[in-house]
């Protein structure tokens, strides 16, 4: 037992104090770098990206952050492969094969690549044209949700019913961001006929800036909810169009609110909300019939 153990340590010793320093310091080397890497990027973005006069501060971090979770990813990436065929060598293993067998494998698939090559270059002018970011509610091919994470290949969407999809980038056409710098309230609000329309406006003003000076609610209002025009003549209500503009995300909750104060003050105020009616006519011959059973 002795022997095998003495000739087992003959043999570990060397290799410790040959292979298994080098590998221990590739490792070492490894994590400063990505240590240090991590740190420029997350520098280099802050000094790249330049607000302007729409962005809020809010919003310039969501598209750092985007920025950063990308480039992060793609630079471990690159160091884990890099690091793992430099250990692969102090093992004792050819790496040369495999680089070639790399090659020949990416010849191989270099038709289906296409496909791969598109969603990088598609994804790469999302990002440069900071179309949307982590965190912003888009709608894309019929789908709707909140952006929980972008790559260089594909973004992740989350709708409203918690379901995630998978979006690669290049089957990307058309993009509507409805979380970009700002948001904006978009309410339509039937009443009847015999409103007075000028107190209408009153009351619908007065609620929207009642709602804008509400401390609760004043943080998400830029712009107070007004009526904006006689949006139709429908068949059983003036519908009048009122709008204002909100923070980013802050829409829903905002005229979800708005909504409601409106309901209480036309409750208030006897302004009547109509709903549809229908007026059925009968024959008088089948209703005289009726009345004499």
């Amino acid at each position: 037992m002795e022997k095998y153990l003495s000739k087992w340590m003959e043999l570990i010793i060397p290799w410790i104090l040959t292979h298994g320093i080098k590998i221990a310091l590739i490792l070492a080397a490894t994590y400063i770098l990505n240590r240090i890497l991590q740190k420029l990027i997350i520098r280099i973005i802050q000094i790249a990206v330049v607000s302007d006069n729409f962005s809020t501060q809010e919003a310039e971090k969501k598209r750092e952050n985007t920025l950063n979770q990308i480039f992060s990813v793609t630079i471990k990436i690159i160091i884990i492969t890099i690091t793992s065929l430099m250990i692969m060598q102090e093992l004792g293993m050819q790496i040369g094969p495999i680089l070639a067998s790399a090659g020949v494998v990416g010849l191989a698939f270099g038709f289906g690549g296409q496909y791969l090559i598109r969603d990088i270059i598609t994804g790469l002018f999302i990002i440069i044209e900071n179309q949307y970011r982590i965190g912003d509610v888009i709608c894309v091919e019929g789908i709707c949700g909140i952006v929980e994470n972008i790559s260089l290949r594909k973004t992740i969407l989350r709708d409203m019913d918690g379901t995630v999809h998978h979006i690669p980038h290049g089957e990307i056409k058309k993009v509507s961001n409805l979380t970009k710098d700002f948001s904006c309230i978009n309410l339509d609000i039937g009443i009847s006929y015999n409103s007075e329309l000028e107190h209408v406006i009153n009351v619908v003003n007065k609620v929207g800036n009642d709602l804008a000076r509400d401390p609760e609610w004043a943080p998400f209002i830029i712009k107070p909810p007004q009526f904006l025009r006689v949006n139709d003549f429908s068949d059983s209500a003036i519908v009048i169009k009122i709008t204002g503009d909100t923070q980013p995300l802050k829409q829903w909750a905002v005229a979800g609110e708005l909504r409601k104060r409106i309901k209480i003050a036309f409750d208030k105020e006897e302004i009547e909300i109509p709903f549809p009616q229908i007026v059925i006519h009968q024959q008088y011959e089948k209703r005289k019939k009726e009345d004499k059973n």
